[in-house]
């Protein structure tokens, strides 16, 4: 498994265990245990988590290009703005304190979410577009 196939992995299990199956299935009061604000109406929540459970599908194409040696242009495209404008827009909300008054955990949570959009946004562009760039 090559550098950029890793990284497609990685992005797939973080998408489906932090961000996606909790938006999809979890209760409203088990978000809220875990120091989240109660979003209104809760459908937003669903179709956030239904949104990252596309964007799943697209990595999951994705790697099974770069594993077969192909170049999968189109979801590293997909993958570099919606992981570098999510991180854009965590570190806007950092700054504003969005998340000052959220319990403990949910801060982490944001937090950890914005070091790894950050981190995959920037490992798409050095071992995607980086690296085909200087290897042709």
């Amino acid at each position: 498994m090559n550098a950029l196939s890793r990284v497609l992995l990685i992005k797939i299990l973080l998408t489906v265990f932090v961000w996606c199956l909790p938006l999809l299935f979890f209760p409203l009061a088990w978000l809220q245990v875990l120091g989240f604000p109660a979003p209104e109406p809760p459908i937003f929540l669903r179709l956030l988590g239904m949104a990252y459970a596309a964007l799943v599908v697209g990595y999951c194409f994705g790697l099974r290009d770069s594993m077969r040696g192909q170049y999968p242009h189109s979801i590293l495209c997909v993958g570099i703005i919606s992981n570098g404008g999510a991180c854009i827009l965590l570190v806007l909300a950092a700054l504003t304190h969005t998340w000052l008054n959220w319990g403990v955990i949910a801060q982490w949570i944001m937090y950890g979410s914005l070091i790894g959009t950050g981190t995959i946004a920037l490992a798409l562009m050095v071992l995607g577009f980086c690296r085909r760039v200087f290897q042709a």
